[in-house]
């Protein structure tokens, strides 16, 4: 493997920079085995220990992750620029792509008649100095919250550029390498990747219809960790939702951990179809952010973040030195939004279409005997005994879904179906071929 990806080096910074090197120009394969410790340090005739720093340095910059007994892999989102995605695979012309975990962009609200509103009352330019967090967007965003649960009481309120900036700058101004963070597992992709690329360590929560488990969530602060990251609904790639029971169960098993950082994601927002229920400031450092871009499109960089008043100040503070603000002509534009009661029937209509799939494929897989999940939300998670496999016979069905593995930690094996663009004829011939694809190899599955 060495000669075929060209690893070369005899120091460490040398043998780190060649494999990043490869991965950058795309010679060396997004997801792709390395050779062990042992094997690379033969070839290249250097000590095990330099070929385990190089190895450390590039885990440690979000690169490369350990991947168990199999070894050590490139991450699939590694944070470095690269020509290639680890789901661009070849496939029939017709293949229906159902592996993006993206909206449906025609149930997206048009904005070209919002942007001309927002044109005609930009008003003065705004300065430095005047930047940041618009009072009307603020003053709007509090009583949409509070009307959801969110504790908005003593909270404080701003905008970041979407959720996992918020979660960066959350993480950034709270913990520093090496500190644990609780995740979902299964769970966000992108996630996981940004906490490599930070030099946190990742700990494990498993995941039900109703959110983390209590048992998983106290075995997560028994290891230590200084944060904890919990998807309110339409969890990725389950479709979980915590529920009123399981947000008392979590609040009471964080009880009394000052200081642990509580990040709940709702990146769903105003197209989620169940209630919403906060853990909230329980442990007296806490943040709630909420997206725009799964109802009102993708391109709109921007969500509320909400917290208490000394999380809240640090985020605000760490972008004044850095980004500085979100343009205030997005934040107009999701004023806009908001207000506008077309744009509310549309989001409520696209809501209803993704209930409407992922309900229909669900049924139709229980029909079939294959369990799965997918409570809110536009992806359903289907567990199947070899990934590989089950990737293999959607794509020859005509079918992309995504690997499971991109989401795992310790998690069973599965697969992700996005259904936001899922068609009421293709369900029946979906869930036949899921079913057939959920099987052990060697029994027989449906042909095209």
């Amino acid at each position: 493997m060495p000669e075929q990806y060209q690893v070369s080096g005899k120091s460490a910074e040398a043998i780190s920079e060649s494999i990043e090197s490869g991965i950058r120009q795309g010679t060396i394969d997004i997801g792709a085995h390395l050779p062990t410790i042992r094997m690379l340090a033969e070839i290249l005739e250097v000590s095990p220990a330099t070929v385990s720093k190089a190895y450390t340095h590039l885990r440690h910059r979000g690169l490369i992750e350990a991947n168990g007994r199999r070894g050590t892999r490139v991450r699939h989102r590694p944070a470095v620029a690269t020509p290639r995605s680890g789901l661009q695979l070849p496939g029939p012309a017709d293949l229906v792509d159902l592996s993006d975990g993206e909206p449906d962009t025609a149930a997206l609200p048009p904005l070209n008649v919002d942007i001309c509103w927002v044109a005609d009352r930009l008003g003065a330019p705004v300065g430095y100095a005047q930047a940041g967090a618009m009072p009307e967007l603020t003053d709007a965003a509090r009583p949409r919250l509070a009307h959801d649960g969110v504790p908005m009481a003593n909270a404080a309120i701003t905008v970041t550029s979407g959720t996992l900036d918020a979660i960066e700058r959350l993480l950034t101004v709270h913990l520093r390498p090496g500190d644990a963070v609780a995740v979902e597992d299964p769970g966000w992709v992108n996630l996981f990747d940004l906490l490599a690329a930070l030099g946190l360590r990742v700990v494990p929560m498993a995941v039900d219809d109703e959110g983390p488990t209590p048992a998983a969530m106290r075995a997560a602060l028994a290891a230590g960790v200084r944060a904890v990251v919990v998807t309110s609904r339409a969890q990725n790639p389950t479709g979980a939702a915590v529920s009123a029971r399981r947000a008392d169960e979590l609040r009471e098993v964080l009880g009394g951990r000052s200081g642990v950082l509580i990040v709940e994601d709702d990146h769903a927002a105003e197209l989620a179809r169940v209630p919403l229920h906060c853990i909230g400031p329980v442990t007296g450092t806490w943040a709630f952010v909420r997206s725009a871009s799964k109802p009102f499109g993708p391109d709109l960089r921007i969500a509320v973040l909400a917290g208490d008043e000394a999380t809240v100040a640090r985020v605000v503070g760490r972008m004044r030195i850095g980004s500085g603000w979100v343009s205030t002509i997005l934040q107009r534009l999701l004023l806009r939004l908001w207000q506008d009661d077309e744009v509310t029937a549309r989001v409520a209509e696209a809501a209803g279409r993704y209930d409407h799939r992922r309900h229909g494929l669900l049924d139709a897989l229980q029909a079939h005997g294959v369990k799965a999940q997918g409570r809110t939300g536009i992806n359903v998670w289907v567990r199947v005994p070899d990934e590989a496999r089950a990737v293999g016979v959607l794509r020859d069905a005509g079918y992309a879904v995504a690997p499971g593995s991109l989401f795992r930690i310790e998690a069973p094996p599965g697969i992700r179906v996005t259904v936001s663009r899922l068609t009421d004829e293709h369900i029946a011939p979906l869930s036949a071929a899921i079913a057939g694809a959920a099987q052990p190899a060697g029994v027989a599955t449906p042909s095209r």
